[in-house]
């Protein structure tokens, strides 16, 4: 069966480069030239990877990436970007990059990524769209939190916070992590943030049930998880 690759490039030289290069090996290659159309595009899960841009109209694919994982649509992303600093690639692939390939690049350099990433793919499990911790749930679709059945309004950010943490449960998340995942900051502003915000998530998640799951671990971070 052919295999199809999503491209999302606004370069129509670029586009043109890597789209002729992959129908030679076989692929089948469908494109979008901005970020709106990629994701409309990319939502149908039929592609074993897609390879985007990051500087995109409409919609940059920092924006795309978040939309789709947000949606638990789990296909391999490959990052293109002029964008080539340490603390790029790393923000790249903290949310949810499986590559990152700065330009220039070579094509048979992006062809070995992307023959790597489909066949590390075959086996690749379901997609997850809940994620859980003793009885509270978060359903990443409808974007709803409960806790024992009991409904629990979030904040973006609140929200986006409890979701960090329940990708990590029974895990130690740093302060450092935190505001990297959570806010974006990639230095220690020096504010009191974090701790705002966790306290208002340990009042909605914890208070009145009888076994608390949100934990500060003294002098090491914060860590979600049914034991103490």
């Amino acid at each position: 069966m052919t295999q199809k690759i999503l491209l999302i490039e606004d370069d129509t030289t670029t586009a043109d480069f890597i789209a002729n290069g992959l129908e030679e090996e076989g692929f089948l290659t469908d494109r979008a030239a901005n970020g709106r159309d990629g994701l409309f595009l990319a939502t149908d899960g039929t592609y074993c990877c897609i390879v985007l841009d990051r500087m995109l109209p409409g919609l940059d694919g920092m924006a795309v990436l978040a939309a789709l994982r947000g949606a638990g649509i789990a296909t391999p992303v490959i990052i293109l970007s002029a964008l080539g600093s340490p603390e790029d690639r790393i923000k790249g692939l903290t949310s949810g990059a499986d590559d990152y390939l700065t330009k220039p690049f070579a094509f048979a350099e992006l062809l070995a990524r992307i023959r790597l990433i489909v066949r590390r793919g075959t086996a690749a499990p379901a997609v997850e769209t809940v994620l859980r911790c003793d009885d509270l749930e978060m359903d990443l679709l409808s974007r709803r939190v409960q806790r024992g059945g009991r409904q629990i309004d979030l904040q973006p950010r609140e929200y986006r916070l409890l979701e960090f943490l329940l990708r990590h449960v029974d895990q130690v998340v740093t302060r450092t992590i935190l505001l990297e995942g959570v806010w974006d900051y990639h230095f220690d502003p020096g504010t009191n943030v974090i701790d705002v915000h966790l306290s208002r998530l340990r009042k909605k998640i914890d208070e009145g049930e009888a076994r608390p799951l949100l934990h500060t671990v003294r002098g090491a971070g914060y860590r979600i998880g049914a034991q103490p």
